[in-house]
């Protein structure tokens, strides 16, 4: 990590081969929740700040539940459904693909960047990804550049 004067900065390095989550929003001013199981393609965005992306993740971990598990495939991606549950989409990463993500869990209800507190909604400005979610399958490229893909 390497600090700066208010923030540390996460390097690809550190999230090569290990679980790591970051967050996005879309046109349409949704949050998704991106898992990246060891792919470090994630958009450099992501990881300006170890101390935004820790916030976020706490104050989604900490909403109330709004709804029950909506994971279209079932089984494992269930498993993957809680933040799906306080509003947020659930990407997870495809295994040797980098850069791509599948539909996981879809919330009812979604949540919205206007929810989020505003120091939050500053970071998640510079995730803003040119898609919409609920999409099956995604590839955002480390510039942040997002396109929807058919499987």
């Amino acid at each position: 990590m390497t600090e700066t004067a208010e923030h540390t900065v996460i390097t690809r390095e550190e999230i090569a081969g290990v679980e790591f989550d970051w967050f996005a929003c879309d046109e349409a001013g949704h949050v998704a929740q991106f898992l990246a199981t060891g792919d470090d393609t994630v958009p450099q965005a992501a990881l300006a700040s170890e101390e935004w992306l820790e916030q976020l993740h706490v104050y989604i971990d900490t909403l109330p539940e709004r709804e029950p598990v909506n994971a279209p495939a079932g089984g494992f991606d269930a498993h993957l459904a809680g933040p799906q549950q306080r509003g947020a989409f659930v990407y997870d990463a495809v295994p040797g693909q980098p850069g791509r993500y599948r539909l996981a869990a879809l919330p009812r209800t979604p949540l919205k960047v206007s929810e989020v507190p505003e120091v939050l909604r500053a970071y998640l400005g510079t995730l803003k990804l040119k898609v919409v979610f609920g999409v099956e399958q995604l590839h955002v490229s480390p510039d942040g550049v997002a396109r929807t893909l058919s499987e």
